[in-house]
């Protein structure tokens, strides 16, 4: 049986995958720019709507346009009858979905003095007729068949919906040059919020618990700071404070199994330490930290953290970043 389950899930795959690139086939440039130019110029909001499946896939839509820098809303179209269509301006535009294009329960918002984007299978139905007669237009989902062996509960064709929300939320995107920063701002909660606002300055260690030796620290210094700060490392100090090198639990394992006969009474960290480090600063995102660190061959546990004229300030490990839920 499973066998079967894993067979009818391959089906599905590829009937909505073949869907796709119907509906990239016959969804017109001209169209598919129009829709862009509208919603760039809306001085509004994009008032997106549909019924059943489709108003499920709206409400998506409408999220992720919100989330990426178009201000959207979605209105349901029986509640519109009821008083709700008063939320629509003038300087809005409505974004409808409907498979058919004839849902008689998009009566009530067909008759708008805004331009309307219509994204329905029909060119021909009274939803893309009200588009165009609107001044808005039609971007045309073509769907054969839905995965449904029935060909009757919406699957192809809402998928179909949801990509074209998708591809004009990123072209918006792209037109708006919204950045991470921008996308931050909307999203200051949860993983995605610490990912794209967390910087190294909000986990590093500092002050006294920065484990910093000087160039003629010996092996027994070294070795009691490392154990003591508990973070693999120990930066190498000059004077002022600046950054000379860093020595790390797997420096000292390196150096013990290459030497034979050691003299720990004469050994110093000058012979020890590792030059020109990979470093970071406190502004930078400990996300971008974190990647620093496991792209860097070989990868790294931790980052001395500078300020002005390389000034040991902190140190980050890559288990805080982590274990701050970035990853």
């Amino acid at each position: 049986m499973s066998n079967s389950y894993f067979e009818s899930a391959k089906r599905t795959f590829e009937i909505e995958g073949q869907a796709l690139q119907q509906t990239i086939a016959a969804l017109g440039e001209k169209d598919f720019s129009k829709a862009c130019d509208l919603i760039l110029a809306c001085k509004g909001r994009i008032i997106v709507s549909g019924i059943g499946k489709s108003g499920h896939i709206a409400r998506k839509i409408a999220s992720t346009l919100t989330s990426t820098g178009t201000p959207s809303i979605f209105l349901h179209p029986t509640e519109a009858a009821h008083g709700d269509i008063g939320l629509v301006s003038k300087d809005d535009v409505f974004l409808i979905l409907s498979k058919s294009g004839e849902s008689d329960e998009l009566a009530s918002i067909l008759n708008t003095t805004i331009p309307i984007i219509a994204i329905t299978s029909n060119p021909m139905s009274r939803l893309a007729q009200a588009a165009m007669k609107s001044g808005g237009c039609i971007l045309q989902t073509t769907i054969k068949e839905e995965a449904c062996p029935h060909d009757l509960s919406p699957t192809s064709s809402t998928t179909a919906q949801l990509v074209i929300g998708d591809s004009l939320a990123i072209a918006l995107l792209e037109a708006r040059k919204f950045t991470s920063e921008d996308f931050a701002k909307l999203h200051p909660g949860g993983a995605l919020g610490r990912k794209l606002t967390m910087k190294v300055a909000d986990l590093m260690i500092s002050d006294d618990h920065v484990p910093r030796i000087g160039v003629d620290s010996t092996l027994t210094s070294i070795m009691e700071e490392i154990s003591n700060k508990r973070l693999g490392a120990a930066c190498v100090i000059g004077e002022e404070g600046e950054l000379i090198g860093i020595i790390t639990d797997g420096d000292l394992r390196r150096y013990f199994q290459s030497h034979e006969q050691i003299d720990i009474r004469k050994v110093t960290a000058s012979e020890l330490l590792s030059k020109n480090p990979k470093t970071t600063t406190a502004n930078m995102l400990a996300i971008d930290a974190l990647h620093y660190m496991e792209d860097t061959l070989p990868k790294v546990m931790q980052l001395p953290v500078l300020g002005e004229r390389n000034i040991v300030i902190g140190m980050i490990h890559l288990h805080d970043i982590v274990k701050a839920g970035i990853n």
